[in-house]
């Protein structure tokens, strides 16, 4: 019989080979032991044992997190994320049963893409994020500054000018530099002092967060490229009601970590799912988030391809602007 830590225990095993079964058996865990995705099983009148693909299984509409906190089973709460929104939008709460897993979880997915964290300086800009407080990409951040062992890495709220001064400095240095900023606030840098920023690995995530108009990913890594004289802008797809990410290797393409499964659906049928290389509203499979829902219907438009990667395009028509990466087309 499946447990909490059967399935803790197969996390760091999941493949390609054995992502579906996986799934499969978390779905009926989970619609077994989780009051309100059962429920909203029951709602849809679908019988969980009906279930033998991860095309056929049910997806939660992501909304749900801004009016429950959603768990699966019985337990408390190390912590609970909470989304950075916009001035006067409700926001998404996650509870989190064991944040250290999380934070394993999550360094695992970053250096399997870009190597170990040791070989980095890591400079956060991410204000909006430092002010709410309870984010989830803060704490990863955060673990990923501590485990990268350097002492000029670190947080940096508004003062640009010393950021602009230090990765200067840094770009001498062996080791690679990393600037992970939301995206407001690197436009604001490559407005305000066009660094030579040619050594740097430049993270872009957050969107505006209600500070500017919105633009195109394509328009964004365009103004920064050219302003910040990078090659390549970096992008982490990742939200509150994940426990995963998904990055790019400097294009529009994202890789999801071996533990998330990226499904486009139909935008006027939800139960329509399975569209390749069709633009279609997002569903999201992270196997990381055991115990609260593994299945999430979120509100990103995106397409994907045969080999499971994956482009986000924008927002759905009367979504909130939130999350990482809010860029509309």
């Amino acid at each position: 019989m499946d447990t909490f830590k059967s399935f803790e225990t197969l996390l760091p095993s999941v493949n390609a080979q054995t992502f579906d079964e996986i799934a499969l058996r978390l779905f009926r865990f989970q619609a077994k032991e989780n009051q309100l995705y059962r429920e909203f099983i029951e709602a849809l009148k679908i019988n969980p044992a009906s279930i033998t693909e991860v095309s056929q299984i049910p997806y939660l509409p992501i909304r749900f997190f801004k009016d429950h906190l959603i768990k699966t089973g019985h337990w408390q709460e190390a912590l609970v994320f909470e989304s950075s929104g916009t001035t006067g939008t409700q926001t998404s709460r996650h509870a989190v049963y064991n944040p250290d897993q999380y934070l394993k979880h999550a360094q695992e997915a970053f250096e399997k893409a870009y190597g170990s964290l040791k070989g980095y300086h890591l400079l956060a800009l991410l204000p909006s994020y430092l002010e709410r407080g309870n984010s989830s990409l803060v704490a990863m951040v955060d673990h990923f500054i501590k485990q990268t062992g350097s002492p000029y890495s670190g947080f940096y709220l508004h003062n640009y000018k010393s950021l602009v001064k230090d990765v200067a400095v840094l770009q001498q240095d062996d080791r690679k530099v990393i600037v992970w900023g939301v995206t407001y606030a690197l436009l604001d840098i490559a407005e305000q002092f066009n660094p030579d920023w040619q050594k740097v690995m430049v993270f872009e995530t957050g969107g505006m967060k209600g500070r500017r108009k919105e633009v195109t990913r394509e328009e964004l890594h365009s103004i920064l490229k050219q302003k910040l004289h990078v090659d390549k802008v970096y992008s982490e797809y990742g939200m509150t009601e994940l426990l995963s990410q998904a990055y790019t290797r400097g294009a529009g393409t994202f890789y999801p970590a071996q533990t998330m499964k990226i499904l486009i659906r139909e935008l006027t049928d939800p139960l329509q799912k399975g569209l390749i290389g069709e633009t279609g509203a997002i569903n999201v499979i992270d196997l990381a988030n055991i115990y609260s829902i593994a299945f999430i219907e979120t509100e990103d438009l995106g397409k994907i391809d045969r080999n499971g990667d994956f482009e986000v395009l924008g927002r759905a028509d009367n979504s909130d602007v939130r999350g990482c990466n809010l860029l509309v087309e």
